[in-house]
């Protein structure tokens, strides 16, 4: 058993578990929080990018505080978006294992309220949530709260913002003596006024290494591009990256809709991830992610909180974010559990000067990536041509006597004759193209 992690207080049976998960050294934030929430009665603010380890840190002390014998809700941990309240869930019951005594429940919406309330007809003590559907559980008397001890903010930074009516209406219906524990990207002013008014005046301050590890292993870049050259560019670099994993940005849901019907015609193994899909929608295109059916995901910010996908080699913002916070968490979902990647901004001229502004504050460095030549763009765009014939599927509607003219008219040729006189064909169609869409600018 890992000594490490015995010295930090985590039980034997703990341990044991998380040695059949392969995690045998605490991270750093673990370190510093672990001790504190199993051994002081204060409450603890955390500050800790993605990536570092922070459900594991908050998540294993609680697991070991919870009285198995009380049948009561004794800690109730929020995120801000389903996923990341699922992953949290699920990270919970891969730490508990064959644990029959404590009892986690996940309450999200975006899916059937009803069945959440039968679960909470069974006894639960440990609640992963998204506020909004914690607040209506509440309302609809299926959950009493009443008698918390613990409350977990994950992702603070996000719900202080856009949840914060939901989250003063949890936090006005719980005890008042209970520990709160605050895990959070960034230290902003509404972060500090929420430490301010809810959590208790001696509050234990705890930061992960913030100038290496929520960046450790991530190689910023950024490549300038005409607007009407943006789509050929991303798709050149990810003809480069072929049967890697990586996730797209984009700024909207109506952008990232457009970008992967895009990336469909042209025949990229990728799926589109929003806030406007189903739940049940998300979960399949999330499922065939994870299971490496398809290797690229095109989102919004949504995308960039709870997704902890493995070996992720690249992400790639096709539109610059509103916020720093956000570039933090977009590239957090890169280089994570100590792998490298890549986070690739695609630019106009016009944003460059931002790219500075992002170096100062978030202390990374950007360098310029290389962009592809015109000629290696015409060899893509030609490659991605033919991988469309290559996965067309036959028309079966054709006659056989049409079928039989036309390869009388080819049956001379040999696979690499056709070959070439396709491809010279296709090229001569580009560049007659190219040149008519020209024209009118020679004429001015």
């Amino acid at each position: 058993m890992s000594s490490q992690f015995s010295d930090l207080g985590i039980s034997n049976d703990l341990q044991e578990n998380l040695e059949e998960l392969q995690i045998t050294v605490p991270t750093d934030i673990q370190k510093k929080c672990i001790p504190v929430i199993l051994e002081q009665k204060e409450d603890l603010v955390a500050l800790a990018k993605t990536g570092t380890g922070k459900t594991a840190a908050f998540g294993l002390p609680l697991l070991q505080l919870i009285n198995t014998k009380s049948t009561t809700v004794q800690a109730v941990i929020l995120a801000p978006t389903r996923e990341l309240a699922q992953q949290i869930h699920a990270n919970l019951l891969s730490y508990v294992g064959n644990n029959p005594e404590i009892s986690i429940a996940a309450l999200c919406g975006g899916i059937p309220i009803k069945p959440q309330i039968e679960r909470l007809k069974t006894p639960t003590q440990i609640i992963v949530a998204t506020p909004g559907r914690l607040v209506d559980l509440v309302k609809r008397e299926a959950l009493d709260i009443k008698k918390l001890k613990y409350l977990v903010l994950d992702e603070a930074d996000e719900m202080v913002t856009a949840l914060k009516e939901d989250l003063d209406t949890i936090i006005a219906g719980i005890p008042k003596i209970r520990r709160t524990f605050l895990f959070t990207a960034t230290m902003s002013g509404a972060i500090k006024q929420l430490v301010q008014n809810y959590m208790s005046k001696h509050v234990v301050h705890k930061e992960a290494d913030m100038a290496t590890l929520g960046h450790k292993g991530i190689d910023h870049k950024y490549v300038v591009v005409e607007p009407i050259e943006k789509l050929e560019v991303l798709m050149h670099f990810l003809n480069t990256k072929d049967g890697q994993q990586g996730i797209i940005f984009c700024k909207t849901k109506a952008a990232v809709n457009k970008l992967a019907k895009k990336l469909a015609i042209n025949k990229f193994s990728s799926g589109a991830l929003h806030g406007s899909l189903t739940q049940g929608i998300r979960d399949r295109i999330m499922g065939q992610f994870r299971e490496g059916h398809i290797n690229i995901l095109v989102a919004t910010d949504l995308a960039s909180r709870g997704l902890d996908v493995k070996e992720l080699a690249y992400v790639v913002n096709y539109h610059l974010p509103d916020t720093y916070d956000a570039y933090v968490h977009r590239s957090g979902r890169t280089a994570r559990a100590g792998a490298t990647g890549l986070s690739l901004t695609i630019l106009q001229k016009e944003e460059v000067a931002e790219v500075f502004d992002f170096e100062k504050e978030l202390g990374i460095s950007f360098s310029k990536f290389q962009k592809a030549d015109a000629q290696s763009i015409e060899e893509n765009n030609t490659l991605l041509w033919a991988k469309k014939i290559f996965k067309t599927k036959p028309n079966r509607d054709i006659s056989d006597e049409f079928k039989t003219k036309v390869k009388t008219i080819f049956h001379h040729l040999t696979k690499e004759e056709l070959v070439e006189k396709i491809l010279a064909n296709h090229i001569a169609q580009t560049t007659s193209l190219d040149s008519k869409m020209k024209e009118p600018n020679r004429k001015k």
